[in-house]
């Protein structure tokens, strides 16, 4: 079985010891130097291949090293990991025992804790890589997987989310993701006592992977829910402490810092009991579980301060493994899509979330934007609520089947009207589209628009916006002719959303 691995590297001592334990399969390394300053040559010999990163964080130097590569497989290891002696071979035996359904084979991974003391805190934090899904410190993905879902999101810039998002978008293209024998060490490597704290920053790329996935995505990567809601009360409290004393509202002040107190001790006790209990341990959890809370909903509000333009920016998917310039916007800035005959198998005025059916490709097809950043919307003519076949809330309960099947979909922007109503909504009228793109904040003449029919072609037009149409067998003859644009299916339409015409 070929593979390549993919070691992307800041420059870590430990990489040299990891090729080395790799004798035997070092002309199918890549490591991807992702050193903002290069001090000098990498230590890895001269079988192995290195390639430049652009600097932007994990995601974007995986991304460098697996387009730098040819083989069926590509498995990616952290440059701070300890391969186990028969790595290699167990690695082929995986992918060779690999279904054609599986898009990723994780190995087993193993954190080792000291034996003559408890751990520390930042040794019980590594230690959860052993029971973390989809983890990149050892984890083979099918080329053909990557290439389906355009690979890393480089948004997440940070060694956080990058890899749960990835796996969210593999799994909802419809490959399988399983474990395989081969078995990593994971050292718990030293690390600075403030590095609780600075870890808060995650917070914002949770908000960028919600908003992606929507609310359920935890319990889909199998991520642990934090204590987000916790942290927000505690810092709250102490802020309200602060902001009443400065008013020298003093009774305001004792009992909003009494709740900030007692928050921040318990934090220290949860981080403190399991631990050595040495001075120097309680001191560091004592310090730092005053600034966690604040350090967590800072972040937590930066990311949603950002998350607009986190969305619309997207991301740079050049297959150089050369530095690249700023990141650029998306072409298009959205994609919005028809519901009946384009995302969902067409039922006349359906009213029954169970008859939704998706079409062949539409997972695949969204994942492929979300890993593009492209920001998507819904615009759907619902004229069964004028006629009365339809209320608003069983247009609203198939809508969240949809997105059930689907992940977020964005704003959605539906007509109620009835053809003869003459509102400005219901396409061929731009109304909807219009919206949408009000919504998202972006340019309509920016955004593509994806539907079945020659109305969803012309609401574009009179939009401003790009028009592909996707025929089904009702689509008639003379709209196929008329269109700007035909594709055979969703995920061909979603791939020509992508470039700019010609």
């Amino acid at each position: 079985m070929i593979f390549d691995v993919v070691i992307p590297t800041a420059g870590r001592p430990s990489l040299r010891l990891l090729v080395e334990a790799l004798a035997g399969v070092e002309d199918r390394i890549v490591v991807v130097d992702d050193r903002r300053r290069p001090a000098g040559p990498l230590p890895v010999g001269n079988r192995v291949r290195v390639v430049r990163g652009p600097g932007r964080g994990p995601a974007a130097a995986r991304n460098a090293g697996w387009r730098a590569g040819a083989a069926e497989w590509v498995a990616f290891l952290d440059d701070d990991v300890e391969p186990e002696p028969d790595w290699a071979r167990r690695l082929a035996a995986d992918l060779a025992a690999a279904a054609p359904d599986t898009g990723g084979v994780a190995g087993r991974i193993v954190v080792p804790l000291p034996s003559h003391r408890r751990p520390t805190d930042w040794e019980r934090n590594t230690k959860g890589l052993e029971i973390a899904r989809w983890a990149t410190a050892d984890l083979a993905y099918r080329r053909a997987a990557l290439e389906s879902v355009g690979g890393f999101d480089e948004r997440f810039q940070r060694a956080y989310r990058e890899d749960a998002d990835l796996g969210l978008r593999v799994t909802a293209a419809g490959w399988r993701i399983v474990t395989g024998e081969r078995l990593v060490r994971h050292p718990a490597r030293t690390a600075p006592a403030a590095v609780s704290v600075s870890k808060q920053a995650g917070n914002a790329d949770d908000v960028l992977i919600r908003a992606l996935h929507g609310r359920s995505w935890r319990e889909r990567a199998g991520a642990f829910p934090g204590r987000r809601p916790r942290h927000l009360a505690v810092a709250a409290a102490g802020a309200l402490s602060a902001g009443a004393a400065a008013a020298r509202r003093h009774r305001v002040a004792v009992a909003a810092g009494a709740g900030w107190l007692a928050g921040t001790l318990e934090l220290t006790w949860a981080r403190v009991a399991p631990g050595p209990r040495t001075a120097r341990e309680v001191a560091t959890m004592l310090w730092t579980s005053a600034l966690i809370p604040f350090a967590a909903t800072g972040w937590w509000l930066a990311g949603h301060a950002t998350l607009r333009r986190r969305l619309v920016e997207g991301t740079v998917t050049s297959v150089s493994s050369a530095p690249s310039g700023p990141l650029v916007p998306s072409v298009p800035q959205a994609v919005l899509f028809d519901r009946d005959g384009t995302l969902v198998f067409d039922v006349p005025y359906n009213d029954d979330p169970d008859r939704v059916r998706l079409v062949p490709g539409a997972a695949a097809a969204l994942a492929r934007l979300r890993a593009a950043g492209v920001p998507t919307a819904v615009v759907s003519n619902q004229s069964g609520i004028a006629r009365g076949l339809l209320t608003e809330a069983q247009v609203r309960a198939v809508n969240d089947r949809v997105e059930e099947l689907l992940g977020p979909l964005g704003p959605w922007q539906w007509c109620p009207h009835g053809p003869d109503d003459g509102c400005d909504c219901r396409k061929p009228a731009p109304g909807l589209i219009l919206r949408a793109a009000e919504r998202l904040g972006v340019d309509p003449t920016r955004c593509v628009v994806i539907g079945d029919i020659g109305a969803d072609v012309e609401a574009a037009r009179a939009a401003g916006a790009r028009a592909i149409l996707v025929p089904t067998p009702v689509t008639r003859q003379a709209e196929i002719a008329a269109a700007p644009e035909v594709a055979p299916d969703l995920a061909t339409a979603v791939e020509r959303a992508l470039t700019v015409p010609g």
